[in-house]
C-alpha cells in the first residue's frame, strides 16, 4: 500500500505516542523535546495526554514547557509542541507500577497515532515504550510494535532492524522462544531478511551498495556441521542465492568472533538469526543511544531500544538520548524517502 502525504509542511510531522503512562515514555519525551532547537527540523505530535504529561512536567519541575492542543488531524502547529488528546478521562498515573491501566492508554495513543500515519497526516511515528504482558486485549495480539505495525501496513514481511551510528543489526525471528528459532528457519525466509535489509540500506539511509554480514546459528558458526547442520543446509545457500543476485553479502560468521573482534565495522548491516543473538552485543554498544526501526514498510516507524522500565519511572532518572537519536533517525529516513515537498 502507499501513503498519500495530507500535510503540506516541508517539516516532517513526527508523532510520539505516550507508551505506557507508568513508565518512563512520558518522562523522556519531555525531557527530549524541551530543546527547542528540535522544532527547527521537525513538528511533533504528541500522541496520549496533557494531563499526564502535566502531571509529569510538575514531577520534574519543567513546568514552563507548553504543548499545542490538535482536535483534528491536520491541525498542527509547525513551530510548537503539539499534543493530540486521545482519551478525555484521567487516568490514575501509578509511576512504577505495571497494571492495566497503563496497557489500556498505552494501546489508545498507538491505534490513533497508527491511523494518522496510515492515512497520511503524519510522515512517521516514534513509539515510547509499552509492556507487552498489559497492553494485551482482543485489540492487540502481537508480540510487540514490530508486529503490530507490519499488520497495519498488510506487509508481507518486515525486519526488525537495531540501528546506531556505528552498527546495524537485524534479525531473521524476533519474539519468539529460543527453543523455536532453529524450527522457524528456512533459506526462504533468511532471503527475505537479506532482501528487507538491503532495499532498506538503500532506501532508507542512501548507502548505494550495502555490505551485509550474515551470522551463524551456532557455536562456530557449526564448526563444519559438528556442532549443527542448519549453517550447511539453510544459511549458506541462502547467502549463495543473494550473492548470485549481485548482493554484497558474506558468511556465515561466529557471533562471538564477529563482534568480538570488530568485524562488524566493515559492514553495513548484520543478520543475526535470532533476538538475543544480535540484541546483546547492540545494547552492550548502543544501550543509550539505539533506535529500533521496522524496517520493510511504507510508514515508518522508529522507537528507542529500551523499555518501559519501570523500575526507575517517576524518579526524574530516565536518559532521554535513545527516543532523541529515534526522532532524529525518524527525519532522516523520512527525507532519504523524498517525502517531503521540494523547496
Amino acid at each position: 500500500m502507499s501513503i498519500e502525504r495530507k500535510n503540506t509542511s516541508e517539516k516532517p510531522v513526527i508523532g510520539i505516542t505516550m507508551g505506557d503512562i507508568n513508565g518512563i515514555g512520558p518522562e523522556v519525551i519531555i525531557k527530549a523535546l524541551s530543546d527547542n532547537r528540535m522544532l527547527r527540523f521537525m513538528t511533533p505530535v504528541i500522541y496520549g495526554s496533557s494531563r499526564v504529561l502535566t502531571y509529569y512536567r510538575k514531577a520534574m519541575a519543567m513546568e514552563e514547557q507548553n504543548h499545542h492542543q490538535v482536535k483534528a488531524p491536520g491541525q498542527v502547529h509547525d513551530k510548537k509542541i503539539n499534543i493530540f488528546n486521545c482519551w478525555e478521562d484521567t487516568p490514575d498515573i501509578q509511576p512504577g507500577i505495571e497494571n492495566e491501566t497503563g496497557g489500556k492508554y498505552a494501546l489508545l495513543a498507538l491505534q490513533k497515532a497508527a491511523d494518522d500515519l496510515k492515512n497520511g497526516y503524519l510522515d512517521a511515528v516514534v513509539t515510547a515504550p509499552i509492556s507487552k504482558n498489559n497492553i494485551q486485549s482482543e485489540e492487540f495480539k502481537f508480540p510487540g510494535h514490530t508486529e503490530f505495525f507490519t499488520q497495519l501496513f498488510q506487509a508481507k514481511d518486515s525486519l526488525m532492524f537495531l540501528v546506531s551510528d556505528t552498527l546495524r543489526v537485524g534479525v531473521v525471528t524476533g519474539h519468539i522462544p529460543l527453543k523455536e528459532v532453529a524450527g522457524q528457519l528456512s533459506k526462504e525466509k533468511i532471503v527475505k531478511k537479506i532482501k528487507l535489509m538491503e532495499q532498506s540500506l538503500k532506501k532508507d539511509f542512501g548507502i548505494n551498495k550495502p555490505r551485509i554480514a550474515v551470522l551463524g546459528l551456532n557455536p562456530h558458526a557449526g564448526e563444519n556441521g559438528l556442532l549443527g547442520d542448519e549453517e550447511n543446509l539453510i544459511i549458506k545457500p541462502a547467502i549463495d542465492e543473494c550473492k548470485n543476485k549481485g548482493m554484497i553479502v558474506t558468511g556465515p560468521f561466529p557471533a562471538d568472533g564477529f563482534f568480538g573482534k570488530g568485524s562488524f565495522k566493515t559492514y553495513d548491516g548484520v543478520l543475526a538469526m535470532y533476538h538475543d543473538q544480535g540484541l546483546i552485543p547492540f545494547k552492550t554498544m548502543a544501550f543509550e543511544n539505539g533506535i529500533n526501526f521496522t524496517a520493510g514498510l511504507e510508514g515508518v516507524r522508529t522507537s528507542p531500544d529500551h523499555g518501559t522500565a519501570f523500575s526507575i519511572a517517576g524518579k526524574n532518572q530516565a536518559d532521554e538520548s535513545s527516543i532523541r537519536e529515534a526522532i532524529y533517525l525518524a527525519c532522516e529516513i523520512v527525507r532519504n524517502r523524498g517525502m517531503l515537498p521540494e523547496q
